[in-house]
């Protein structure tokens, strides 16, 4: 009978004494939340209880393990289980606190910035950042975990003693793999892209969407993913329109007729821009860049805050401009000439 009592009343102190440290935490956390609002500790406390009520109750029990009396037999498996257990709830634990704090701290240097392009830049390293202190407690967690096996210490043992040739073997299958991934370090860090750019890449132009360790997510104006591989963008040339600043110069060109009235087109060009939200009143400039035989050239110039509405922009004033010649001043349209043949011809 006490040999079942005793691992029922060990697991219930257990128990007890997980609850009342969440609840001393939950008291606490009350408290501070009169006086800190939107401190980061409560927020740590918040996202942070199931993972660190796991660890705990689970360290208690490992460090309880002796007092159960289970059998020399059973003892061994159960003291394995339950130090798995602590290694799989503690990396996530670990996880989680990482992940917070670089959150945190993005978003208290969100508060003190204003500049949109630094805060992509932050915001992309953070998201890697993130990325890459989930992989590295992942693979450490999966490691130790692993290391608790005898046949596993014995198989490392042997790995270390032919270490050259096995990383010579990993890095050779693993080639384009660890290429993508130190590329990906490289985007990030180097501050080629970041998230939220307006990039040209392939002839094809859109936003990036995600940065990942191995591929970039770019959405483009007709909703489709381009998924491109990291090292694409350490190796090739591309676009990035909005690495400095997201404003950008829209142009839109006309082929018009010799006879179109320069001075009404310019007052007609003003009043659109005027009109239209997506200028942003920066620059602007309408001129006769090139001439044909036949037509000529009219270079509409205006400056918005980002490449949609540059692209809105270009359209928007086009159309009306060509309203406005096609309504007062259909002359200067352009004219194909045709010629007529007779039979004596």
């Amino acid at each position: 009978m006490w040999s079942v009592l005793r691992p029922i009343g060990v697991v219930g102190a257990v128990v007890l004494a997980v609850l009342a440290a969440d609840r001393l935490v939950l008291l606490t956390s009350r408290r501070l939340a009169g006086r800190l609002p939107d401190s980061q500790p409560l927020r740590l406390l918040r996202d942070c209880r199931l993972p660190t009520l796991l660890t705990l109750g689970s360290l208690l029990l490992l460090a309880a393990e002796p007092g159960i009396g289970l059998t020399a037999r059973a003892r061994g498996p159960m003291r394995h289980t339950l130090l798995l257990v602590v290694l799989a709830v503690g990396a996530w634990l670990a996880t989680r606190l990482v992940t917070l704090l670089i959150d945190g701290s993005m978003a208290h240097y969100a508060r003190e910035r204003r500049d949109p392009a630094q805060l992509r830049r932050v915001r992309t390293q953070t998201v890697m950042l993130r990325r890459l202190a989930g992989a590295a407690i992942a693979v450490l967690g999966l490691a130790a975990a692993l290391m608790t096996f005898p046949q596993v210490r014995a198989v490392g043992a042997s790995l270390l003693a032919s270490a050259g040739i096995a990383g010579l073997l990993v890095g050779v299958a693993a080639q384009s793999t660890l290429a993508n991934i130190f590329a990906g370090i490289q985007l990030a860090f180097g501050d080629m892209v970041r998230l939220g750019d307006e990039v040209v890449v392939a002839g094809d132009w859109g936003t990036v969407e995600e940065i990942t360790l191995t591929y970039v997510v770019i959405t483009t104006w007709d909703q489709r993913r381009i998924v491109m591989p990291v090292s694409y963008f350490v190796g090739k040339p591309f676009e990035n329109w909005s690495r400095r600043d997201p404003a950008i110069t829209g142009t839109a060109l006309l082929h018009l007729d010799h006879r179109t009235p320069m001075a009404r087109l310019r007052t007609e060009f003003d009043r659109l821009l005027k009109e239209t939200p997506w200028w942003d009143g920066a620059g602007s400039a309408l001129q006769l860049v090139d001439t044909t035989p036949t037509t000529i050239v009219v270079r509409a110039l205006m400056t918005a805050r980002s490449a949609s509405d540059a692209f809105e922009l270009r359209c928007w004033v086009r159309e009306g401009l060509i309203a406005f010649l096609c309504e007062h001043a259909p002359e200067s349209l352009p004219h194909i000439g045709v010629s007529h043949r007779t039979e004596a011809d």
